[in-house]
C-alpha cells in the first residue's frame, strides 16, 4: 500500500516576462477566461496527493496574486512569498515557507498551465520511492553538442535524450540539502534536478506530455490557445 506522505507544492511565479514583450508579466496574462498562473494553481488544487501550495512572486505582484487566489477560492494555498532575482532564489523562498510536516516537495513552473493532474501524481509517487523524479518528454529532433565555435562535437543517441519539464518532485531532505550546497558554493542551476544531480542524487524521469509547454513567448500563447480548445473538447 502506498503510504500517504505530506506533500508541499512550490510554484515560482516571479518571472519578468521580457521575452513575452507585454507590460503585464506573462504569468498574469489571460489564457481563455483565467490568468495563466490561475490555471496552473488549479491543477495542483485538484491533485489529491498535494496537501499545500506555496507561491512565490515579485513583490509588486503579491497583492494581485492574493486577489486571484481569493477569487478562485484555492483552499490549498498556504503562503504567498516574495521571490528572488533568479528562479532558484524564488523556489528557495518558497521552500522556507512550507509546512514543517512536509516529506515530499514538488516544484512546478507557474507558466506551465497544461500539466495534467495525473502527471503531477506520477512524479510525486516516483519521488516517494526513489527520492527524486522529474517529468519529461523524449526529444523529437536530433540533438547536436557543439563547441564555442558552433562546430558539432558529437551527436547523442536520440533515444536517450529527453526534454525536461516540471513538475519535479523530491524527498524533502534531498532537495533542501541540494539547495543549501548550491547556496554555499554560489551555484545557480536551471532547475531543481541540476542541484540534486550535482549533490550526488540519482534523478528518475517519467514521461509526460508534449502539451505541457512553458509559456514564454507570444508564439507560446498562440499554441496555448490551441491546447486550451483541445482541453475543452473544441478541437
Amino acid at each position: 500500500m502506498n503510504e500517504k506522505k505530506y506533500c508541499s507544492a512550490v510554484i515560482p511565479a516571479a518571472g519578468t516576462g521580457v521575452r513575452m514583450g507585454t507590460e503585464i508579466k506573462k504569468q498574469f496574462l489571460k489564457l481563455g477566461e483565467k490568468e495563466i498562473i490561475a490555471s496552473t494553481i488549479e491543477k495542483f488544487e485538484q491533485c489529491h496527493e498535494v496537501d499545500e501550495i506555496v507561491l512565490s512572486t515579485a513583490k509588486d505582484m503579491m497583492e494581485l496574486l492574493t486577489q486571484i487566489v481569493e477569487r478562485e477560492k484555492f483552499k490549498k494555498v498556504s503562503a504567498i512569498v516574495e521571490g528572488g532575482k533568479e528562479r532558484q532564489h524564488s523556489v528557495y523562498a518558497g521552500l522556507c515557507a512550507i509546512n514543517k510536516s512536509a516529506e515530499i516537495i514538488v516544484v512546478h513552473d507557474g507558466v506551465r498551465p497544461f500539466v495534467t493532474v495525473e502527471d503531477i501524481a506520477k512524479t510525486i509517487a516516483v519521488a516517494k520511492q526513489r527520492g527524486a523524479c522529474v517529468l519529461g518528454v523524449k526529444a523529437k529532433d536530433t540533438v547536436k553538442i557543439c563547441n564555442t565555435q558552433n562546430e558539432i562535437v558529437t551527436t547523442p543517441e536520440r533515444n536517450f535524450v529527453w526534454n525536461i519539464q516540471t513538475p519535479q518532485a523530491f524527498q524533502k531532505d534531498i532537495l533542501i540539502r541540494a539547495f543549501q550546497r548550491a547556496e554555499k558554493e554560489n551555484f545557480v542551476g536551471t532547475d531543481e534536478s541540476v542541484l540534486a544531480e550535482r549533490d550526488g542524487t540519482v534523478v528518475s524521469v517519467v514521461e509526460g506530455h508534449y502539451e505541457n509547454i512553458k509559456i514564454t513567448t507570444p508564439d507560446d500563447m498562440i499554441i496555448g490557445k490551441a491546447f486550451l480548445k483541445k482541453e475543452k473538447g473544441i478541437l
